[in-house]
């Protein structure tokens, strides 16, 4: 892409070698690539997830749960390696025919329950375990309405703002400044919500902070995309005290270590078995033992 304006064709064709991060596994067909079965583990929910924003939403869910004590939402955390696209196996489409991350397959039922999408897996968990999703009709309703304005919004922070700042091939000035526009509006809209509430959705921890945290909350923190500065994250002060309140949370930060294959090793958990798995496996320990 060199010229500044493009004038589209009558019939759009697929452009392979079309050059910018994830190209590789990108295409305009769905169903699978290859046949590969998918591991299953001891536990009864079984989760096929990388950490990215997507897939940190649903294992911060489960590691609260089971920091709440519930002994049933134990999990397997199998490593979806999506650059490698592991997600166009014939057993990952069998239970995400749309081949992103993450996956659950619930087998306390026969035969399993599959659930893809990440907003789908937080409210089916938080239904099946009675958890962090109010039971009055009005919070509740408050509570998953700002769940799907995140599912909404999102795409324009990642496919919109952070495919065209950080990820594509070349900049260009107008689809960064749409997009940069948007995301500053969504984080003008987050800000002012939590002017007068600890929350997201009130005085209540919900899936609807679970779901939001692990984009905006990275996203003003400058871990994803490197645009804080760009952004003027620091003036967003309210949405800045919730993030880092939820980064103490002992869940959130177990949660967000599952599925981690890159950044401090010490901080990857690229599979998840057991709970003693965050004391004796992480990366670090598993390259040390190599070495011994």
């Amino acid at each position: 892409m060199t010229d500044p304006t493009y004038t589209p064709p009558k019939v759009w064709t697929w452009d392979a070698e079309n050059g910018g991060a994830f190209a590789n596994i990108n295409r305009p067909v769905a169903g699978p690539t290859h046949d590969k079965a998918l591991p299953v583990g001891k536990h009864p929910l079984q989760l096929y997830s990388l950490a990215t924003p997507n897939g940190v939403k649903v294992t911060v869910m489960l590691e609260e749960l089971l920091e709440k004590g519930f002994e049933g939402a134990e999990y397997d955390a199998h490593l979806i390696k999506i650059t490698e696209g592991d997600q166009f196996g014939s057993g990952f489409v069998s239970v995400n025919p749309n081949s992103k991350i993450p996956a659950l397959l619930d087998r306390t039922a026969d035969p399993a329950v599959r659930v893809f999408e990440s907003g789908a897996i937080l409210l089916y968990l938080a239904e099946k375990f009675g958890a962090f999703v109010p039971t009055d009709p009005a919070q509740r309703a408050e509570c998953l309405s700002w769940l799907f304005w995140q599912m909404g919004s999102a795409p324009m922070l990642g496919g919109g703002f952070g495919h065209f700042y950080a990820y594509a091939p070349e900049k260009y000035e107008y689809p960064i400044n749409r997009y940069a526009m948007e995301v500053k509006r969504q984080l003008d809209v987050l800000d002012r919500q939590l002017a007068s509430q600890e929350y997201i959705a009130g005085d209540q921890y919900t899936i609807a902070d679970m779901a939001i945290w692990p984009w905006y909350g990275a996203l003003v923190t400058n871990k994803v995309y490197e645009a804080a500065e760009f952004l003027e994250a620091h003036s967003y002060t309210n949405l800045l005290r919730w993030t880092l309140q939820l980064e103490e949370r002992a869940a959130v930060k177990r949660g967000r270590m599952v599925n981690r294959a890159w950044g401090d090793p010490s901080e990857q958990l690229r599979e998840r078995h057991d709970a003693s798995d965050f004391q004796n496996r992480t990366q670090d320990k598993l390259d040390a033992a190599q070495k011994n």
